[in-house]
């Protein structure tokens, strides 16, 4: 926990230092503490760049590993993660349909009002996963079993994928480019005002799942011996699912479909502490995230690369070897 700790800072630091271009570190310090630099172009790449990215990335990666931990426990499920429920697909058919009916990507509304454009999107991803929540929702009070839920989860993503194909066929390679793009994932998307939104957004959510420690630990033990513990389980499960629910709705609507960090942190930390207690597992989960989302924000933008490479991509390659090794050490104890 301590070596988490110490190492979010020092990710930030890389990440506002290291890039295509490279800023001493004492400018850093002095543009974040509002003594400025001479050099107006740092000012405008720490503080409307990279700044802004790298709060995007250190949220990102908090959300996406708690709401995996919050879903591999509920549904006694290790290959469980944030899109088990469909939200993460919904929110990509609801973009499908504002990117590929009407171009708003690319040569459309956001090459020539980028804040428009970039707002349609997030509207659009938020309907989407808000529509799938209130399903979810609905199912999750009527039915007492977890199976109907995934099952349920399951077909809204095959049904998102098949509507994003028919939409794809029938749209502009232009708007089909930029689709597949968005759904690379970025931590570069929050901009302007943006930010200030999602990064309250999410410091709401996350401290509300980390009351959730109690009833997760009572699920461990299995659905009777929570009953006799005094644990409501409809309850319970209603307000884990909202609440993960909320934080894969926030993080695709901003920065697009981010891939593996829900899924694999979880078994990197339980690998880590030797422990399954959630009130351990969800402080050290939420840091765990961030630091390796900040790990790979960082590798994405190498120095003397122009721009960044896609998210996801990184986030496999870097995260899956690390959690492959743990986990296959966890079992050989």
């Amino acid at each position: 926990m301590t070596l988490l700790l110490l190492s979010i800072p020092l990710l930030v630091l890389l990440n506002l230092t290291i890039g295509s271009v490279g800023i001493p570190t004492a400018d850093v310090f002095n543009i974040l503490f509002g003594g400025g630099s001479d050099n107006l172009a740092w000012n405008n790449i720490v503080l409307k760049t990279r700044l802004p990215q790298t709060l995007t990335a250190l949220a990102c990666g908090a959300a996406l590993s708690v709401s995996g931990l919050q879903m591999q426990t509920l549904f006694h499920n290790p290959l469980a993660g944030p899109s088990v429920l469909g939200v993460s697909s919904a929110a990509s058919l609801g973009v499908a349909f504002v990117v590929l009916l009407n171009g708003t990507i690319g040569g459309g509304v956001i090459g020539r009002f980028g804040l428009v454009g970039n707002s349609a999107i997030v509207c659009a991803a938020i309907v989407g996963s808000l529509s799938v929540m209130t399903l979810i929702v609905y199912l999750a009070q009527r039915f007492e079993g977890y199976v109907t839920l995934l099952i349920v989860g399951v077909l809204i993503g095959y049904i998102a994928g098949a509507i994003t194909g028919v939409l794809k066929y029938f749209s502009s390679e232009e708007d089909v480019r930029a689709y597949v793009i968005w759904g690379l994932g970025s931590f570069s998307k929050v901009t302007g005002g943006q930010i200030y939104v999602f990064l309250i957004l999410i410091s709401v959510m996350l401290p509300i799942s980390m009351l959730l420690a109690k009833p997760l630990n009572q699920l461990l033990l299995g659905e009777q011996y929570a009953l006799n513990l005094g644990l409501n389980i409809r309850r319970a499960r209603l307000c884990i699912i909202l609440v993960s629910g909320t934080l894969v709705a926030l993080v695709t609507a901003y920065c697009g479909p981010i891939m593996f960090i829900g899924l694999a942190v979880p078994h990197i930390c339980r690998g880590l502490l030797n422990t399954t207690d959630h009130k351990v597992l969800l402080p050290a989960t939420l840091l765990c995230g961030a630091a390796i989302a900040l790990l790979c924000n960082l590798i994405a933008r190498l120095p003397g690369y122009e721009g960044a490479l896609p998210i996801n991509s990184v986030t496999a390659l870097i995260g899956a070897p690390i959690a492959l090794r743990v986990i296959l050490k966890r079992n050989k104890r």
